[in-house]
């Protein structure tokens, strides 16, 4: 998701392609800075209270703003230079389109290399590429 995000920001994708029934909220934060912090959260992740918290400070932040994605992008996927689709899972193609995608995806208008715009974030699954037969060890040392 995070990745269709980044490409619809950057106007590459040219068909924005999402779940009918996607259950992710967009939440809008104003941070300490007076800056906005966006946030995409699951049902699970709305109940975290880790998740209003500023992770420099520790810091409740003020939420602005909340929809229900799927709103969201139906009120701007415009803005953004796309036609917007809408995918069932009750095919064999919209239930893997959901399990693979996690419910939204996208046609892109030309090429784009996200590991360009990765960060270098192994979280606690930490996987290095190595020599192994299927290309990665969880060993650090690698």
């Amino acid at each position: 998701m995070r990745d269709t995000l980044s490409c619809l920001e950057m106007g590459a994708v040219e068909t924005l392609i999402v779940y009918e029934s996607l259950e992710i909220t967009r939440l809008v934060f104003k941070t300490p800075e007076g800056t906005q912090d966006v946030k995409y959260l699951t049902k699970e992740q709305e109940g975290d209270g880790e998740h209003y918290q500023d992770p420099k400070t520790g810091q409740t932040l003020d939420v602005i703003e909340k929809m229900p994605m799927l709103e969201w992008l139906a009120e701007n996927y415009k803005q953004f230079g796309c036609a917007l689709e809408f995918v069932t899972n009750k095919s064999q193609e919209g239930s893997q389109f959901c399990r693979g995608f996690g419910g939204m995806g996208g046609v892109l208008r030309y090429a784009v290399d996200m590991a360009d715009f990765e960060e270098e974030d192994f979280g606690n699954d930490d996987f290095y590429p190595s020599d192994s037969d299927d290309g990665w060890s969880t060993d650090p040392d690698i």
